[in-house]
């Protein structure tokens, strides 16, 4: 297989719910003035908390600093795992659980810390630019691997990256056990032609920035039955939505497709209090179970929790 390390450099941020009105131009630029800005990397994701917003160094020029914006410090890397042209069945498993054994778990025995991000398309792993000779030091073995640079495709060896570092060696200290919420609402993983957005605009727009969500700072309540998650991911031209079935029955069916089995899925809610971006290993302790089990999974990390999509049938 090969692992290509994306033409980006991303930051990962929040913008505050009571503050939202504050950015909400910005994010609708990127959104849908696609033509006016540099912006190849777009991610914005609502949870009860805050919206995350991922987005690459021209797109973070369009969020000026406020009070209402928080910033992880470091700059972060895509990587994507491409299996040699060969594309899955719909019989096989999707999402991280492809990568769990290969990507994940390597990177969470060598304390790389990793933020993912499934859309409809493929699953982003982000690691901290920092951390890029471990990583490469760590995966060479099992992947061809590839930087992109201006539309190339350069192969990177363990010794271009690395210049002689080892693996780091750390011990990576004992996992600690999250508490796992399971709201009641199932959930879609759709796609789009980005050239109607423009037709879904309007309820786009109402569903981000007018729908009825939890105060800022509320907390989840263990007893709560749904829970606010909706994101949107513009990437390289490519749409993913992830919405729950009440969110998508605002849109108009012709325009968003999905799988051909039109599968929902439940979520599973990682942390019971904000899980900050240091502790390694998160991703790994809810994939690689699933992968043991042959389960497919979405995984999309947030700036305050992890959350991810399981099938509906496997949580009966």
């Amino acid at each position: 297989m090969d692992l290509h390390i994306l033409d980006h450099k991303l930051r990962v941020t929040s913008i505050s719910k009571t503050g939202l009105q504050q950015y909400t131009h910005p994010l609708i630029k990127l959104i849908f003035l696609r033509n006016r800005t540099r912006c190849k990397f777009f991610s914005l994701t609502e949870t009860p908390e805050n919206y995350t917003v991922v987005l690459d160094e021209e797109g973070f020029k369009e969020l000026q600093p406020s009070e209402h914006l928080q910033v992880e410090g470091s700059t972060w890397l895509p990587l994507n795992v491409v299996s040699n042209g060969n594309t899955s069945s719909s019989s096989q498993a999707v999402g991280v659980t492809k990568i769990a054994k290969s990507v994940i778990a390597p990177l969470a025995e060598q304390h790389v810390s990793v933020f993912m991000l499934s859309t409809y398309q493929t699953d982003f792993i982000l690691v901290r630019e920092k951390d890029l000779s471990v990583v490469v030091e760590t995966l060479v073995e099992e992947f061809n691997i590839f930087r992109e640079e201006g539309g190339e495709s350069v192969p990177v060896h363990s010794q271009d990256a690395c210049n002689g570092l080892q693996r780091n060696g750390r011990e990576v200290p004992h996992a600690t056990v999250h508490p796992v919420l399971i709201p009641e609402n199932q959930f879609c993983v759709m796609s789009l032609d980005p050239d109607t957005l423009p037709a879904i605009a309007t309820t786009l727009i109402d569903v981000l920035f007018y729908s009825n969500s939890p105060k800022e700072g509320a907390s989840v309540d263990q007893d709560m039955k749904c829970i606010k998650f909706f994101s949107f991911s513009l990437i390289d031209g490519y749409v993913s939505l992830v919405m729950d079935t009440e969110a998508q029955r605002q849109f108009p069916a012709d325009l968003l497709f999905t799988s051909s089995s039109g599968e929902l899925w439940r979520m599973a809610r990682i942390g019971g209090q904000p899980l900050g971006f240091d502790e390694c290993g998160i991703v790994a302790q809810i994939s690689q179970p699933l992968a043991d089990s042959d389960i497919s999974a979405y995984y999309i990390s947030t700036f305050s929790f992890d959350h991810a999509l399981i099938r509906s049938h496997f949580c009966k």
